[in-house]
């Protein structure tokens, strides 16, 4: 029953039936006449107490909020409103460049790390082994090469002119007995096999002493140049084999790549870790953290084809997100992709937080507002007029609110402007001191008394 109709029948209750107004009037001047008239008038006091307090008993509690004033909005209209998920910009997979077995973790899901922070280490006896031999093996080619640019000794250097000194000696002696046996064997004293055995000695004395002297000549000039560059060839060889097993030692800590927010911890102490993804081979794992950047975040959206040309790069726009719907976040078109999505017909757009806090979180439900280009504007910035959404009803086509006037609620008609997600900006209708109904407003009609939900 209508509120209107239950006061006209508790009132029906006050009206005076004429037919039995006779009956109350005195028949002679009785001196208590006057006190009848008195009594039906308390009576008639009573009895609107009661029903007005039966009709306060009955006004519905409502929740009301005063109209909020955004200071300093972009004054751009909401040309597109669409819904995404909030994701970082950049994740980072961090991943092994080692295979071995894991001996520490140092970081749990939602640490804060820095840039070069230690997160796993691997086990590292193997690769200092590694390290050990390469080093070893770089000595040995550092020596040899110092050996060759040192050329030769002074001791080196005698003992080669004694060889070449001796063999020129028997060279000598070989040419003397050579000639004494030409000599007897043209006297045929000597025989041909003796004269032949001292002409052989002569030419092997003769050859001896050309290759003592050769020998004795390099000495003193000392090692090749080709020998020289040759060595140190395999000096440097040696050395970057060192860097390689420095580096692979080096790889056992796993350290983040940059300053950020573990996301989830893929590894734990004991598994392998592997340069490759073997796929579903239990416990061999490439990835051992994901990290991201959480000043860095974006807005990733679907926006329908038909919806494409409202956007634009570097658009401004206002981000909220659905955990936290009275923050607002300015935000700015940061990338288009190239290509639209066949099957959804949608295309992909990203839109940069200018400026978040630690209330977003990767993978929320956001709602982003896109603003008219400032060309399209033609405005400066000013002070607006926002209300909850689920304050706004319809009324005859047009949006109204009920605004709160004293213990009434009355239905006046708004225009609205920009679409704020789950506010509504106010062009006209309402003032900066007006208190609206957010709650409890289903069953409310134009001028119907309310109480005040406490502590709204």
């Amino acid at each position: 029953m209508p509120p209107s109709d239950a006061r006209q029948q508790d009132l029906s209750v006050l009206q005076i039936d004429r037919s039995q107004k006779e009956s109350l009037e005195p028949k002679g001047k009785a001196p208590w006449g006057p006190l009848i008239y008195i009594g039906a008038a308390m009576a008639l006091v009573v009895v609107v107490g009661v029903v007005v307090s039966g009709v306060f008993a009955r006004a519905p509690e409502v929740e009301v909020q005063r109209v909020r004033i955004e200071q300093g909005a972009p004054s751009g209209a909401v040309v597109l409103t669409a819904g995404g998920y909030i994701v970082a910009h950049h994740t980072i997979q961090v991943s092994s460049k080692i295979v071995g077995k894991v001996a520490w973790v140092g970081v749990e899901k939602g640490d804060h790390v820095k840039e070069g922070q230690v997160l796993v280490r691997v086990e590292d006896t193997e690769y200092q082994a590694q390290l050990a031999q390469a080093k070893a093996n770089l000595g040995v080619m550092q020596a040899r090469l110092n050996e060759l640019e040192a050329g030769s000794r002074p001791q080196e250097i005698d003992a080669a002119r004694a060889a070449a000194e001796e063999a020129e000696a028997n060279f000598k002696n070989a040419e003397i007995n050579l000639k004494r046996a030409e000599d007897l064997f043209h006297q045929e004293i000597a025989s041909q096999q003796q004269y032949d055995n001292a002409r052989t000695q002569y030419e092997v004395t003769n050859a001896q002493m050309m290759n003592a002297r050769k020998r004795y000549d390099l000495i003193k000039i000392g090692p090749r140049k080709e020998q020289i560059a040759y060595a140190r060839a395999q000096v440097a060889q040696a050395r970057a084999m060192v860097d390689y097993a420095q580096t692979m030692l080096d790889s056992t800590l796993i350290r983040s790549p940059v300053t950020g927010t573990v996301l989830e911890r893929l590894i734990e102490k004991g598994e392998m870790v592997s340069t490759m993804n073997f796929g579903g081979t239990g416990g061999v794992k490439a990835s051992v953290a994901s990290v991201a950047d959480l000043s860095d975040l974006q807005v990733e959206l679907d926006i329908n084809q038909n919806d494409f040309p409202r956007i634009s790069p570097d658009q401004d726009c206002l981000v909220t997100a659905d955990a936290y719907p009275d923050r607002v976040y300015k935000g700015k078109v940061a990338e288009i992709a190239p290509a639209a999505n066949r099957q959804k017909a949608t295309v992909q757009v990203k839109v940069k937080v200018l400026s978040p806090d630690g209330y977003l979180r990767p993978e929320m439900n956001a709602h982003v507002s896109f603003l008219a280009p400032e060309s399209a504007k033609g405005n400066p910035a000013r002070e607006t007029l926002t209300i909850p959404r689920s304050g706004l009803v319809q009324s005859e086509g047009k949006s109204a609110v009920f605004v709160l006037d004293g213990s009434h609620v009355q239905l006046r008609s708004v225009e609205v402007g920009r679409d704020l997600g789950n506010r509504v900006e106010v062009v006209e209708g309402l003032g900066p001191n007006d208190r609206i109904v957010v709650r409890g407003l289903e069953q409310l009609t134009s001028g119907q008394r309310v109480k005040v939900k406490a502590g709204a």
